[in-house]
């Protein structure tokens, strides 16, 4: 075994239980995905086998010291490269020895490590880093270089256990083909939390965590739908059965009380007939309901056992399905002309944006991606698509037509907002209230979350606010603009904006780095910046 697991659980500092008793082992050399609902510890998971922080109980074997490759790297961005590489104490003792410093100190540190040098310069030019300064602060550094440089200390390291926290983000998708080429080459140990599907796919096991502990499937990504597609699809025939038969045992009582009723109507009638003694017909009539309420109890036991059954079926059934969001139709007729680009660029000094002038056409209809590496100008050209910027040289023409702009940053949420006041603010039909809450029902946020900030929501909730809103509003969109609109969302938040997406009838423009989201969204042509 490579990584255990035993009776592990996790308590947040406020008590609140985050996972109990997880048991699980990944075999050397495995692949393996952890998914799950946001807000299921996938994260918290990866460190407690990092050993960044501790459980509440349980323990961790880990055959060799595992290295960890975080989500969020704001945190680092007072490193320099070399401190963030866990690189800088040897670099620094490998110059003074060179420079002449022979102190035992220098070597203890270096510990024979003489090639660490050759080792950085392979692994940042692995990673397309090679223009790096070791000692450069992180946070002069993009966020997809920010994540390349974790990457790269795998290379130098060497470790047999190698822990990535959404390892895909704010990667281009030239640098997202190295990640992959990365993986399936590998021989070590791999455990991923990652929202990419395409990631996902690469992996031979996936772990699915959730309240009641972690399942195993011994498959990837495509694989594991299938088999929680199977499962939904087989609680729904047993929601089905256990409906039916509550209906019936329903009928039933109802027909042996009718029975019992009858009876003890003949028999009242029967013993008034033959003067039964006054205290042998109450003894009878007595015996009769006790019977009676008997025969009850037990049928009402019968009945709750099943209504209990139901009410367990639609429970997970609602925890294992995606929420189904229809965003309604547009009203232009398809093929209108919205944008006609002819020869247009943009500079924000002195140079162009674009080595070439863009010429491109957007239809009602059209989806089109975006393309282009990270700096390439694709969320300027958005802006000059939507009239908030103007081309410096060319020309721009755009219809009237209605918009949305979905970002990864979800800023069409008001984060001082509350939920119920953000859904009111779109509220231009307007719904009455009954209707609106019942709209955030249906959207997943009970009225337990009605009074909660937006800027407290996670990813995901964020997401599905946005399209609760966009529903509310009484302007449907003709064109539906999303700016990486999967980062940070887990792997069922997805399904629901992918869903959505693909059945909207209005143009769609996407950027995004997500093959895997471009093929089911239906993506007909690019616009590529490179």
């Amino acid at each position: 075994m490579s990584i255990v697991a035993k009776s592990l659980s996790y308590i947040h500092p406020d008590g609140g239980v985050l996972f109990q008793r997880i048991n699980v082992s990944i075999l050397t050399g495995e692949k393996a995905a952890l998914v799950g609902n946001n807000g299921a510890g996938k994260s918290t998971f990866l460190q407690l086998i990092a050993g960044r922080i501790l459980p509440a109980e349980g323990e961790i074997i880990c055959s060799g010291k595992p290295y960890y490759v975080p989500q969020h790297v704001g945190q680092f961005d007072d490193y320099s490269v070399a401190k963030a590489l866990g690189i800088q104490e040897k670099r620094n003792a490998l110059r003074a020895i060179l420079d002449g410093d022979v102190s035992s100190q220098n070597f203890t540190v270096l510990n024979d490590d003489w090639e660490i040098e050759e080792r950085v310069t392979t692994a940042l030019a692995y990673w397309h880093l090679q223009h790096l300064d070791l000692f450069q602060t992180m946070n002069s550094l993009s966020g997809g270089e920010k994540t390349k440089v974790f990457l790269a200390g795998i290379g130098i390291h060497s470790p047999s256990i190698i822990l990535l926290d959404e390892p895909s983000n704010h990667l281009d998708s030239e640098s997202r083909d190295l990640l992959y080429e990365f993986i399936i080459k590998s021989r070590e140990t791999i455990l991923v939390v990652s929202h990419d599907r395409t990631l996902l796919n690469l992996l031979d096991k996936t772990l699915e965590l959730s309240k009641s502990g972690i399942e195993v499937y011994g498959g990837n990504y495509a694989f594991y739908k299938d088999q929680k597609d199977g499962k939904l699809n087989a609680l729904h025939n047993q929601l089905d059965e256990q409906a039916k038969t509550l209906k019936q045992a329903q009928q039933k009582a109802r027909d042996v009380a009718e029975q019992r009723q009858k009876k003890e109507v003949r028999g009242k009638a029967q013993g008034q007939k033959q003067s039964l003694p006054r205290i042998v017909a109450g003894g009878l009539q007595r015996k009769a309901e006790q019977s009676t309420a008997k025969l009850k109890d037990v049928q009402t036991e019968k009945i709750n056992g099943i209504a209990d059954n139901v009410k367990q079926i639609r429970s997970q059934i609602q925890e294992n399905q995606a929420l189904k969001l229809d965003l309604r139709k547009s009203d232009l007729h398809k093929g209108k002309l919205l944008i006609d680009a002819r020869a247009i660029n943009f500079s924000y000094s002195d140079q162009y944006l674009w080595q070439s002038p863009l010429t491109f056409q957007v239809r009602s209809g059209d989806r089109i991606r975006i393309a282009g590496n990270n700096g390439s100008g694709k969320t300027t050209l958005l802006k000059l698509m939507t009239g908030n910027l103007q081309p410096s040289v060319g020309v721009l023409f755009r219809a009237d037509f209605h918009h949305a702009y979905i970002d990864q940053d979800y800023s069409i949420i008001d984060n001082q907002l509350s939920v119920i006041e953000q859904a009111q603010k779109f509220n231009t039909r307007p719904l009455l209230e009954h209707d609106l809450k019942m709209m955030l029902h249906q959207h997943q946020f009970p009225r337990e979350s009605w009074d909660r900030k937006c800027a407290g929501l996670s990813g995901g909730e964020k997401m599905k606010l946005v399209l609760c809103c966009l529903e509310i509003g009484n302007n449907t969109p003709d064109l539906l603009i999303l700016d990486e609109p999967t980062n940070n969302l887990d792997v069922l938040s997805q399904e629901i904006l992918t869903t959505a997406v693909k059945s909207f009838n209005g143009s769609v423009l996407v950027i995004s780095h997500d093959q895997y989201f471009i093929d089911e969204i239906l993506v007909e042509s690019t616009i590529s910046l490179n």
